[in-house]
């Protein structure tokens, strides 16, 4: 149950960090929420390393879809 409420904050999470991270995504929308879905597996094991649990997991998996994002545009753009 865990993978799947994990994916489906992945599909949020892809959303709001296409939102804070406006521009062109060489690969669309589609990339963009699979990149999310990725970001959050990774916040949520980075939270769950540090023990923490809850808004501090939605934070984690947030930044790891922003950052991620950002990696992408850097090699998509070389």
């Amino acid at each position: 149950m865990e993978i799947i409420s994990t994916l489906i904050v992945g599909l949020i999470v892809g959303a709001i960090a296409k939102f804070l991270m406006p521009g062109n995504d060489p690969g669309g929308w589609i990339v963009t929420i699979l990149l999310g879905i990725a970001g959050s597996f990774v916040g949520t094991y980075i939270a769950g390393m540090l023990g923490m649990a809850g808004p501090v997991g939605w934070i984690g998996s947030i930044l790891g879809a922003m950052l991620l994002l950002f990696v992408y545009r850097l090699v998509k753009k070389s």
